[in-house]
């Protein structure tokens, strides 16, 4: 039951670590420092709710409780949206895809939603408790 989410968090610790790294190494001089800030706020993002991952296991399996699991997820999902938006955002004309824009662009407050939802259902099953 934990270890698919688990494994999900470590997986996304795993790519904050390496996407960062090329961020700050491999996209020096190839993207504006403007769009640098950008791919490293996807990053710390990334980073932060990685932990919250492993967060929500923590209290699913302290009040075994499922709740907590799909705070887990919602976490996932706005990682997706949010960080994948913004390095793509950050990248679009390194990528070639700056054409992408008026799509990607809206991606990303609807990952921040799922990073509110995330963070509202942990509080509700806190308060339930």
């Amino acid at each position: 039951m934990y270890k698919n989410l688990l494994s999900v968090g470590a997986l996304l610790g795993l790519l904050a670590v390496a996407i960062g790294a090329f961020g700050a190494h491999g996209l020096e001089g190839k993207i504006t420092e403007a769009r640098i800030t950008t791919f490293g706020t996807g990053v710390d993002y990334q980073f932060y709710h990685t932990f919250a991952i492993f967060i929500a296991v923590g209290l699913a399996a302290y009040f075994k409780d499922k709740l907590f699991l799909r705070a887990g997820w919602l976490f996932v999902i706005g990682i997706l949206f949010f960080s994948g938006s913004l390095y793509l955002l950050a990248t679009r004309t390194y990528l070639g895809i700056e054409s992408w824009s008026k799509i990607i662009g809206p991606i990303t407050p609807i990952g921040g939603l799922f990073f509110i939802a995330g963070w509202g259902v942990l509080l509700y099953g806190i308060l339930k408790k």
